[in-house]
């Protein structure tokens, strides 16, 4: 049994009855939407069209919220249906990051997740879902798609039909009929700056009053509602944070060998990874809409999601760092590269500052964050940060070979992340959302961010002045605490823009 929509354009009116139903059958709070209506246009009066498109949830055969989901809130029923308990619900909001159509929604009443669940409290008592019975053309169809007798079945075999982002690989269960090809494809639309009945259009040529932006080739969309990007700036500072607190070590260890012990390795290092490590967790469980349920991601746990595997290897993390700082890693003689201490310390770093990009990935519906290079990206920044974190260490402690050798490795690390960046943004691109994504950054509204201070103030000029200073060999030159500020704030630009950038193209 597998529970799907079939949603007929040609008859859609585009009259919001599913809409209103269903926001009184599951008392929607004001501002969000299980389903909803949108418009476009398209063409120049008098030769103009007006095209509808019912937007939800798609019941995904493989959906991406439910394997994102760390406390398995989200959950595919025995008939299909992506159903979601709200008593288990963190509010990380994930699955709305997973969900390539936009479908999910934190409810401002219970601060936890919701969104279309196909009225399963209807089906179980062999009811329709509440928009299919108001529908007055009926437009929507519901039913069992193994079914080879229902509606929905005999639809889908004998007529054309469309699904949302199919390359998407989520097999979902929402097909429609007749549907503008645009209203499929968020990227194609043209978005106006107007209001859609407030505002016209003066066909004739040359009048003053023409908007200068209006493109009659173009679809315009003309009528949405507001999809708000769920992560911020708690979450761009989340991997600055664990970039230092993974990075500390991982440079530490690479350096033990040849700087040899000291107060900088037995305390100051460990010390440092722990309290950046603490911000980053106060960080994490506070970006969560419901923070008093932050242990379900320990209680709760789904381990197919790299949220839950993320809070594991954390504490791992925490566990050596702590080892470190206590003294049960003997840190009073020089430690071999290759040592056993060495190995588990690379490993675990890296695991700390390169799991992310695997959570990333699993937020299917930002194109961006699939890029394969993100995890290098991780990796550098955590050398970057671990490294520039020493270097101010070093020059207040006295320690000159460790300020040097943190120098060293900060400008290899900056000189590779610096042609990783370049070919992140110069490669062709997998997707036109990505391309979009990119052409944010490079010539859109976050280009004097991104040229300016990654690219320039945060990687070049750096790199510049560590030359500088290792040839020099200055014990206490100031400059090499410029290049390390400059390096770390570098690394939060970039982070802030991938966020940003991530989530600036509409999935709906």
């Amino acid at each position: 049994m597998r529970y799907g929509f079939v949603i007929d354009q040609d008859r859609c009116i585009g009259c919001h009855a599913c809409t209103v139903a269903c926001k009184e059958e599951h008392q929607v709070p004001v501002g969000v939407f299980r389903t909803w209506v949108k418009y476009v246009e398209k063409g120049e009066f008098p030769h103009t069209s007006r095209h509808f498109g019912v937007m939800r949830c798609n019941h995904c055969d493989s959906a991406p919220c439910v394997e994102i989901c760390p406390t398995l809130a989200l959950y595919r029923r025995s008939d299909g249906i992506i159903d979601f308990d709200n008593q288990r619900c963190i509010g990380c909001k994930g699955c709305m990051q997973a969900c390539p159509y936009d479908a999910l929604y934190i409810d401002p009443n219970t601060d936890t997740a919701a969104k279309c669940n196909f009225c399963a409290h209807r089906v179980e008592n062999k009811l329709e879902p509440a928009c299919v019975i108001v529908c007055p053309t009926q437009a929507i169809l519901a039913g069992d798609l193994d079914d080879a007798g229902s509606k929905v079945s005999r639809v889908v075999a004998t007529q054309k039909v469309s699904v949302r982002k199919p390359q998407k690989g989520t097999e979902p269960k929402l097909f429609y009929v007749g549907i503008e090809g645009d209203l499929l494809q968020p990227t194609r639309l043209s978005r106006q700056n107007t209001y859609v009945f407030a505002e016209q259009h003066d066909a004739r040529p040359n009048h003053r009053h023409r908007d200068p932006g209006f493109d009659p080739a173009v679809t315009r969309e003309v009528y949405d509602v507001a999809h708000p990007a769920p992560w911020g700036w708690k979450i761009a500072a989340y991997l600055w944070t664990k970039s230092i607190a993974a990075g500390v070590l991982m440079v530490a260890a690479l350096l033990a060998g040849s700087v040899g012990p000291g107060l900088w390795l037995r305390v100051v290092s460990p010390g440092i990874a722990l309290m950046a490590l603490i911000v980053t967790g106060v960080l994490l469980i506070f970006d969560l809409k419901r923070p008093d349920r932050f242990f379900y991601l320990l209680t709760k746990p789904n381990f197919r999601s790299w949220l839950v595997l993320g809070a594991y290897i954390l504490m791992a993390y925490g566990a050596l760092a702590s080892a470190w700082l206590f003294g049960i890693f003997d840190m009073s003689r020089r430690m071999p590269l290759f040592s056993w201490r060495t190995m588990l310390t690379f490993f675990l770093s890296a695991a700390s500052a390169g799991y992310s990009a695997f959570l990333f990935a699993q937020a299917k519906g930002r194109d961006l964050w699939q890029s394969p290079m993100f995890l290098w990206h991780l990796l550098l920044h955590a050398l970057i940060a671990g490294s520039s974190v020493l270097i101010i260490v070093g020059w207040f402690l006295g320690e000159f070979l460790v300020t040097e050798g943190s120098m060293v490795v900060l400008m290899l690390a900056m000189m590779v992340s610096l042609l990783a960046v370049l070919a992140e943004v110069a490669l062709p691109h997998v997707s036109e959302d990505t391309k979009r994504a990119i052409g944010m950054l490079v010539r859109g509204p976050l280009r004097a961010r991104f040229w300016g201070l990654v690219i320039g103030a945060g990687l070049i000029l750096p790199i510049v002045l560590s030359i500088s200073v290792l040839s020099s060999a200055t014990e206490r030159d100031f400059t090499a605490i410029v290049v390390a500020f400059l390096a770390l704030a570098g690394v939060w630009c970039f982070e802030d823009l991938w966020v940003k950038a991530g989530q600036a193209v509409p999935l709906s």
